[in-house]
């Protein structure tokens, strides 16, 4: 190709954007399936997380109440959904649910892809994951957790996919089905009430509210939810737990702050998050970093006041960012962006942050870090032309360049 096929092939997102041959696709595979097989092998129940998923949906099954279990955090419709899995032996379980998050993970990458239009074989596509996989702490720990985090990862770029194509309210339907297995993407409510989609809102509501009640009638305790599960959620006082949540208002008072305080700071900082989201919505532009931006912002807004806050919830954003990597004025070539994925990276770690009882300080950083990036990047303008991908003519002037 020559120059004058592409007048900006001295950018590397034009070499990105082409094609991998498979000795590249080999890296992601050999890293992120070595992963999930070393999980399967070490791993007794294939994840401690949906182990206690899978063991609420035992207790039903048995006639119990699936929040007996302080730690199951979840609406009763996860109950129903995790009930095919309670009637597999364990060994199974092992086995396949490693490689079904891996695979769900993978999945997610690729629907960002396509989101901000970037060719799925494309080099682009093997070293993100690849970089994913190795160069990102939570992802090895949601594949060794199997946390069902993952699917609000997969639901979420599915979602701004449809929403970006005119189907609203099929998105709403995809992300009230997620919040219905585990309520993390319950913030995108504020991106339909944006963009005026009143039945992608009523979905979203509608359908886990729907699920909720139906599996909470055949519950032996159906407001166990409420009586039980949000006061725990409310109150934050698990030792356990609080060794491991990242947001402000769970670290600060493990520095001095009061938690009164803290929590204030932590809405403060929740709600400015919230109203750039709106002012990137209201800014528009070019290409497809409007829904992306504005939903990564919304729910970095939320990680920063929720309880629980984990560090693995950051794979339910940092795709959809890293994905518009090759996409001029994205926020992914913003260089803090980088700076704040540095204490995640799988190496020897940070002085005195080091001993898992203080990781949370860690993800903490790259929470807080990561937030003031997108809703910085969000609050101000962007240049002339942002969101356009880079790369060869015949990428451009296709369909994967068409503007919704």
């Amino acid at each position: 190709m020559n120059s004058g096929e592409n007048p900006l092939k001295g950018d590397i997102s034009g070499w990105l954007v082409r094609p991998a041959t498979w000795h590249l696709w080999a890296v992601p595979a050999i890293v992120a399936g070595g992963q999930a097989v070393r999980v399967a092998l070490l791993s007794p129940d294939g994840g401690m997380d949906n182990a206690i998923v899978v063991r609420a949906a035992r207790t039903w099954l048995a006639g119990g109440s699936p929040y007996d279990d302080p730690h199951f955090l979840y609406l009763p419709s996860a109950v129903l959904a995790a009930a095919p899995q309670a009637l597999l032996p364990p060994s199974w379980l092992r086995l396949l649910v490693p490689p079904v998050v891996t695979v769900l993970l993978a999945g997610a990458w690729a629907l960002a892809l396509r989101l901000h239009r970037v060719p799925l074989g494309s080099r682009f596509a093997a070293l993100g994951l690849a970089g994913l996989a190795a160069g990102f702490a939570p992802f090895a720990h949601l594949v060794q957790l199997a946390n069902w985090t993952v699917t609000a990862a997969v639901a979420l770029p599915l979602a701004l996919l449809l929403a970006g194509r005119g189907r609203w309210t099929a998105a709403g339907v995809v992300i009230g089905a997620a919040v219905a297995l585990k309520p993390l993407l319950a913030p995108l409510v504020l991106l339909f009430l944006f963009a005026r989609r009143w039945r992608a809102l009523a979905a979203t509501v509608l359908v886990p509210a729907a699920a909720s009640a139906g599996a909470g009638l055949l519950m032996p305790d159906p407001a166990a939810f409420f009586t039980r599960t949000l006061p725990f959620l409310l109150a934050g006082d698990d030792s356990f737990v609080r060794l491991y949540e990242a947001s402000p208002a769970a670290v600060l008072p493990r520095l001095g702050v009061p938690p009164d305080l803290a929590g204030l700071l932590a809405a403060a900082a929740a709600g400015a998050g919230v109203l750039c989201a709106y002012r990137r919505w209201r800014r528009a532009g070019p290409g497809p970093l409007r829904l992306p931006e504005t939903a990564a912002a919304l729910m970095l807004s939320a990680f920063l006041v929720s309880r629980p806050s984990y560090d693995h919830y950051l794979l339910v954003v940092l795709p959809l960012l890293l994905a518009g990597l090759p996409c001029a004025g994205s926020a992914a070539r913003r260089p803090w962006f980088w700076l704040a994925l540095v204490p995640q990276l799988p190496t020897p770690g940070l002085p005195y942050l080091d001993p898992p009882g203080r990781r949370a300080f860690k993800d903490a950083l790259t929470l807080c870090v990561l937030a003031a990036t997108v809703a910085a990047h969000c609050a101000r303008g962007g240049p002339r032309g942002t969101g356009r991908l880079v790369g060869p003519r015949r990428e451009r002037s296709g369909g994967a360049a068409r503007v919704p």
